[in-house]
């Protein structure tokens, strides 16, 4: 067991084969047409991709920002070396894949276009659902665009001056306490807004 569980890569795949073994074993619940299973796919890997983003969100504004201070210099290039760009790589990777799948659902089930344009009515499920997709699109370029190329220069991942690193900083800093406010609002416009 322990063998089986030290991997992390065999555990994700048998927990591929679970998740798949139970979407073939409910299949007539939302529908036995190949549209409706490739809802149910797209939808379980948007949540998976989602929680591997917001997650990863959250530890970096929990627990690895605010511990950063306290952790002694010459103890610190073990997280800046090694575990923090581990971690923004499944963070940049988890939002754009996240995204991706969620803009896939909108448009798979015919309602992107309208989400994204406010085409609802009032405050209907289009509107929230469409408010969510706009405030998940926004975290998303705040990642991919303000995030991570402060990163690479706050880790010497690319070649920054001390200047470059120190204003590199506060703007990864904004950027991220920004998604951390609005993963808030986007995450309950996500999870009711009903749409089929």
């Amino acid at each position: 067991m322990a063998k089986l569980f030290g991997n992390l890569h065999l555990v994700l795949l048998l927990g591929i084969v679970a998740a798949l073994i139970v979407i073939s074993s409910f299949t007539g619940w939302t529908g036995e047409d190949g549209k409706s299973i490739a809802d149910d796919v797209f939808r379980w890997l948007h949540l998976f991709f989602g929680v591997l983003w917001i997650g990863l969100l959250y530890y970096l504004n929990f627990v690895q920002v605010p511990t950063m201070p306290a952790i002694p210099a010459e103890q610190k290039g073990a997280v800046t070396g090694h575990i923090a760009p581990k971690v923004l790589f499944f963070f940049r990777w988890a939002a754009a894949l996240t995204v991706l799948t969620g803009l896939t659902i909108a448009f798979h089930n015919g309602y992107g276009a309208q989400a994204l344009t406010f085409g609802g009515t009032g405050a209907d499920g289009i509107n929230l659902i469409g408010t969510g997709m706009w405030l998940a699109l926004i975290m998303a370029f705040n990642v991919w665009f303000i995030i991570w190329p402060a990163q690479k220069k706050i880790l010497g991942i690319v070649e920054a001056s001390t200047e470059e690193k120190a204003s590199a900083g506060p703007r990864a800093l904004i950027a991220s306490r920004l998604n951390v406010l609005l993963s808030l609002p986007m995450m309950y416009a996500m999870v009711s807004a009903n749409l089929g």
